[in-house]
């Protein structure tokens, strides 16, 4: 498939500062904050004392008349999952970009760091469905492809329904992966999908959220389109009703968010588009790395 020449240019764009990110700040901190899937066996060498009796290799000792103990190596090789909301809510954004570019510019950041550490990566794009799915390999081609989708895919609906995402990654992932999951979270009754999940896997929630959902300017009267209903609506954005409304339904969705997200026990990054997008997921792997 021939990609339009923006599209290359933007993936180019967003490898070549997602990779100086990875190789000046963030590789290490992506390399020590999972741990490996397991302990492989190494090698054997003479007990001292002080080594754990329960790895002293009775065999062994027995034939030779002295202890010897069973050396491990941690299996630091793992798996990276993406998901990444790709609903009309992401369409949005009162900075510099848009939330779902955001959400890309994270995914690469995240990719490319699990490329550096040989780790595989794979990615899943979802609306109310399952909108796209790229099983998880390692490589770098197999990284600018994962790019390539981020920026090209179109998706099929506009609605956000997190829950047929989470089911299907339940159903599809064998083995325990680390997921960060990247959405505004405008949805609902997905905390049991997603606790459910982190049963098993590492998971991670990445809330990208931008501060004109918060609080919108008083600039008179103004049309407001929803991106995932395709309504379009007049308001008075000076009215203090409208203000205190505007408020208020945030305000609904924040502990509606908070409430969700707590109850599904899982770890949280909170990313806003007018910060500083990789100061988050850098904080949130140094404090992991210390646990």
């Amino acid at each position: 498939m021939s990609l339009p020449p923006e599209i290359l240019k933007k993936v180019k764009l967003l490898e070549i500062s997602t990779r100086k990110l990875v190789n000046n700040l963030f590789a290490g901190e992506y390399h020590t904050a999972f741990k490996g899937q397991g302990m492989t066996f190494a090698d054997f060498r003479e007990y001292v004392p002080g080594d754990d009796i329960r790895h002293i290799s009775w065999p062994l000792t027995a034939r030779t008349g002295k202890p010897f103990i069973k050396k491990f190596d941690e299996e630091r090789e793992m798996t990276l999952m993406l998901l990444v909301d790709v609903s009309g809510s992401t369409d949005f954004g009162s900075q510099n970009l848009f939330k779902g570019e955001a959400m890309a510019h994270l995914a690469a950041l995240l990719a490319f760091s699990a490329a550096k550490n040989n780790d595989q990566v794979g990615l899943l794009l979802f609306s109310d469905q399952v909108e796209h799915f790229v099983p998880p390999k390692k490589g770098h081609a197999h990284v600018q492809r994962i790019l390539r989708d981020l920026y090209y895919y179109e998706p099929k609906s506009r609605q956000t329904k997190l829950e047929p995402a989470l089911r299907f990654l339940h159903g599809v992932l064998k083995k325990r992966s680390a997921l960060f999951i990247m959405s505004d979270f405008l949805d609902s009754q997905y905390d049991e999908a997603l606790r459910w999940l982190g049963r098993k896997h590492e998971v991670v929630s990445v809330v990208v959220r931008d501060p004109l959902e918060k609080k919108i300017p008083a600039l008179g009267l103004m049309d407001l389109w929803d991106n995932e209903l395709g309504d379009v609506i007049t308001v008075d954005t000076s009215s203090p009703a409208f203000q205190k409304e505007w408020e208020k339904l945030h305000q609904e969705r924040e502990v509606e968010r908070d409430r969700l997200l707590k109850k599904a026990q899982v770890e949280r990054i909170d990313v806003w588009l007018n910060e500083d997008l990789v100061d988050p997921l850098v904080k949130f792997f140094k404090k992991r790395k210390h646990r």
